[in-house]
């Protein structure tokens, strides 16, 4: 299995966007109505595979 660098998952894209928008992760977690909890382990890559419904949730947050 190949290691990917972290800008190359989902959760290190959505660290990135949420890093170029100033927010901390509670910030983004509130603003897209998820558990903070969930999102720190989609950035950390401990959840590689997030459903669509929270990835939509999490892009909702970020726009």
């Amino acid at each position: 299995m190949k290691s990917q660098n972290n800008n190359e998952t989902i959760g290190g894209k959505i660290k990135l966007l949420r890093n170029k928008q100033g927010l901390t992760q509670d910030e983004l977690a509130r603003k897209s109505d998820f558990p903070y909890t969930t999102l720190t382990k989609i950035e950390t890559n401990v959840i590689t595979k997030p459903s669509i419904q929270t990835v939509a949730k999490i892009a909702k947050g970020l726009v």
